[in-house]
């Protein structure tokens, strides 16, 4: 470990008003959320996006800035990180015990995949649990949010053998080494912030049965994507909107892309930025949406 401890620009607000909360912060690029006892921890790339933020809630909410450490995240972590389950994916950190995950379609999963779309090819009736590993830091990607849940079911309705998968904003890389765990011939997890791709490449250590995932500090604004089969973009419904026909790029004619990060009533401005790409898979969770659209052959 270094001896120089990270620290992390957050804001912590005390709020009943969630969802109203997060739509005015997505303007200023925020990284994490955490739902504490009173408040809610929101965490930035930068101290100037977190005092830009404070400056844009302060007539609303009350609001303190905090620097938050990532040994301190780290150790909270261990204490109240469990596994989590969604279909045959149990995402856990290093220190959980390890024990079956529930099938596909057990009353037990926090989130099972629907049926998949008319015509795509159904998984076997059985599938094996699979574990991903992955050592928290900051939050980012634990499987606890429900925008990774979201993301993490839609994938289990996309047949991903030998396909290739671009997970964008990967964070933790949670999402591209669960698409090779579930078939996928090769995974690719860019992130524009370097923490992020490293905590990506240290949970990839965890999890040796990924051996075909890379991890790359890419920016989705500044150059154009690979085209790949499935495109993943747990991002936010406003960065969905911007980057809608870069990510309509990278995704070959017939193929996927998984898209959360949108809350309820940013649904339909989502839904049109995409088109003529036709949803084949909606789940709301906790006022959060999870897509998966078809672009057309």
């Amino acid at each position: 470990c270094s001896a120089n401890v990270k620290s992390y620009a957050a804001l912590d607000v005390r709020t009943n008003a969630p969802d109203l909360l997060l739509a005015i912060v997505d303007d200023f690029g925020p990284t994490a959320v955490e739902e504490r006892d009173e408040t809610v921890r929101i965490f930035f790339l930068t101290p100037d996006d977190r005092d830009a933020a404070q400056r844009a809630l302060a007539a609303r909410f009350p609001v303190s800035a905090v620097d938050v450490p990532d040994e301190d995240w780290a150790r909270r972590s261990q204490e109240n990180l469990k596994a989590i389950t969604v279909g045959r994916i149990t995402v856990a950190p290093p220190w959980a015990p390890i024990s079956p995950a529930p099938s596909a379609l057990s009353p037990d999963s926090a989130v099972s995949p629907e049926s998949p779309a008319p015509g795509s090819k159904t998984l076997s009736p059985e599938p094996a649990a699979l574990r991903v590993v992955i050592l928290p830091s900051m939050g980012f990607g634990t499987g606890h949010h429900a925008t990774t849940r979201l993301c993490l079911a839609a994938l289990q309705t996309v047949d991903l053998t030998n396909a290739t998968l671009l997970d964008v904003g990967t964070g933790s890389g949670v999402l591209a080494i669960a698409a090779q765990r579930l078939g996928a011939a090769r995974a690719i997890g860019i992130d524009f912030d370097p923490d992020a791709i490293q905590s990506a490449r240290e949970s990839l250590e965890l999890n040796p049965e990924a051996r075909h995932v890379t991890f790359e500090v890419i920016d989705l604004a500044a150059r154009a994507l690979p085209v790949v089969d499935v495109v993943t973009a747990n991002l936010t419904g406003a960065l969905l909107v911007r980057s809608a026909e870069t990510l309509l790029a990278a995704v070959r004619p017939g193929g996927t892309l998984i898209l959360s990060g949108l809350q309820s009533h940013e649904r339909d401005e989502v839904r049109r930025a995409f088109a003529p790409a036709v949803v084949v898979w909606e789940r709301d969770e906790d006022g959060w949406v999870g897509l998966a659209i078809k672009k057309p052959s």
